[in-house]
């Protein structure tokens, strides 16, 4: 099927539970980490699935509790996209895994979070979100593997 497998819809595709595991990277610092955990995308109204990460994350040697929550809502391109937003409802980003690949951007004050997400598989995938601005120069590499 070549290098990336298409998700005819996004929203059914990423339901369940799945393993994740985070590098981070600090391109300026040379410092590095990692998040080792799992997201759940449970159920909402009217099709949404609520993202919930939970987990460690190791930084220059400490290891602490670390979570966040997200909406994933039907995109408003059609069948098979998603809107993504922070659990207070402010929008991330578009997705669209249609061809097993997508690239999204999201400004966050005079940063750039640029992030592209890639499907392998019915049970795996990854994003690679490049951050760049005055105070950050980061890569975090994400890959999920579903449980079960």
């Amino acid at each position: 099927m070549g290098e990336f497998w298409p998700v005819p819809e996004v929203l059914a595709f990423l339901a369940g539970s799945w393993r994740v595991e985070r590098s981070v990277r600090d391109l300026a610092s040379g410092d590095e980490g990692c998040f080792d955990g799992t997201t759940v995308f449970g159920p909402l109204e009217g099709g949404a699935l609520l993202h919930r990460e939970s987990g460690t994350f190791v930084w220059q040697g400490v290891a602490r509790p670390a979570e966040r929550t997200l909406r994933f809502l039907p995109g408003a391109a059609g069948v098979g996209t998603a809107d993504v937003r922070f659990a207070d409802g402010r929008p991330f980003h578009d997705l669209d895994l249609t061809t097993g690949r997508w690239v999204a951007d999201h400004p966050c004050a005079a940063d750039l979070y640029r992030g592209e997400f890639t499907v392998r598989d019915p049970d795996h995938w990854r994003t690679v979100w490049r951050v760049r601005g005055p105070a950050k120069d980061l890569v975090l590499t994400t890959d999920y593997a579903r449980v079960g």
